[in-house]
């Protein structure tokens, strides 16, 4: 099983933690995606599918302090979002994150 951390536009804000099934993940996140917007993956998938793949998670919460990592992040509500073209993490612009993250990124690219 993988964790994906759910990032939407709630007041709550809670940005919860869901576990996916290596099937379910490979859906969400080809291609060594570790980033989707929703929008996207319902584009990509169709709504049938999308559906079929993502009702599962929501069964599967986990507490932040029982999970061990962050496989991949879906973010909800992106008018204003901006992420890499390449949905990798290790992809930032220079400019958007620290050196100190530039450097672990730049080993893992």
């Amino acid at each position: 099983m993988k964790n994906i951390q759910i990032i939407d536009g709630a007041v709550n804000a809670t940005f919860s933690i869901f576990q996916a099934t290596e099937e379910e993940f490979a859906a969400i996140f080809p291609d060594g995606q570790d980033m989707e917007l929703a929008e996207d993956l319902f584009e990509r998938l169709g709504d049938k599918e999308a559906g079929r793949v993502l009702v599962p998670l929501w069964n599967r919460p986990v507490l932040k302090r029982d999970a061990l990592g962050i496989h991949g992040t879906l973010f909800y509500n992106n008018e204003h979002r901006r992420i890499p073209q390449s949905k990798r993490e290790v992809d930032w612009d220079d400019g958007s994150i620290n050196q100190a993250q530039r450097d672990l990124f730049s080993r893992h690219r």
